[in-house]
């Protein structure tokens, strides 16, 4: 069973920039991937026992605080956030190889042209999985091999929760890496430009979710108004499983 006051979840950017280098696991945790977990034990696994946990959401924030959870971050920190300071760590590092794997191959193409020119000495290679809700033996093998063979200095996972964190968690021995692997989902068509992310404004606010609600209300709802919902009773039900 997993319990957001239990969880190790980095508390600050700083934190997340002093992150050693090596073969790491980081994910995220917001409203939606806690309600996901509680209801998937493998799921529930991969945040449990990643290297970096990062609080993807004011709600998560908050919830810390509102549990006295043994980890208090005190700022929201996204995908998008990763995204950045990793991207430009490399870069100006010296450079080296990027792998993006999930995806469309037009959303691939855009990240490619987009990088080359945001990030000079990072050579970006990728890889499109099939679009099927569980990946076969073959299929596995293939993408593996093709992040293998990339050696790659930097792996990014787009394909949403909890698809991603459960395919890196499962396939974590086979990658024969030594570089951090962060599981991003919608970032990879943030940064194409095929979804806009919210302005600024609303992400100061805390109010990205409300924005890609509106901008995608059929798609979205169920997530964030049932999901927020499901978020506050299950985070009050384990405040009261406290006592």
């Amino acid at each position: 069973m997993l319990k957001l006051k239990e969880l190790n979840i980095v508390e600050s950017r700083d934190e997340l920039s002093l992150l050693p280098q090596g073969k790491k696991m980081i994910n995220t945790i917001n409203a939606h991937s806690y309600n996901t977990a509680l209801k998937d034990s493998l799921f529930a696994n991969a945040l449990k026992n990643c290297d970096a946990l990062i609080p993807d959401g004011a709600s998560i924030v908050k919830a810390c605080k509102l549990l006295k959870a043994k980890s208090q971050p005190f700022e929201r920190i996204a995908g998008w956030d990763l995204f950045i300071l990793e991207m430009e760590k490399l870069n100006n590092n010296g450079g080296g190889v990027c792998f993006f794997m999930g995806s469309t191959n037009e959303v691939l193409s855009k990240i490619k042209d987009r990088a080359a020119m945001d990030y000079p000495n990072i050579e970006v290679k990728s890889y499109s999985p099939p679009y099927k809700p569980q990946f076969s033996e073959d299929d596995n093998n293939i993408i593996i091999s093709q992040i293998n063979n990339a050696k790659p200095n930097l792996l990014w996972i787009g394909m949403t929760a909890p698809k991603q964190e459960k395919w890196v968690y499962e396939n974590w021995d086979k990658l024969d890496i030594d570089c951090h692997v962060g599981t991003i989902g919608a970032v990879f068509d943030f940064y194409a430009g095929t979804i806009k992310r919210a302005p600024m404004w609303w992400q100061r606010h805390s109010l990205e979710w409300l924005y890609r609600l509106l901008k995608e209300p059929k798609r979205m709802w169920r997530r964030y108004l049932i999901g927020n919902t499901l978020f506050l009773y299950n985070v009050l039900r384990e405040k009261l499983s406290r006592k």
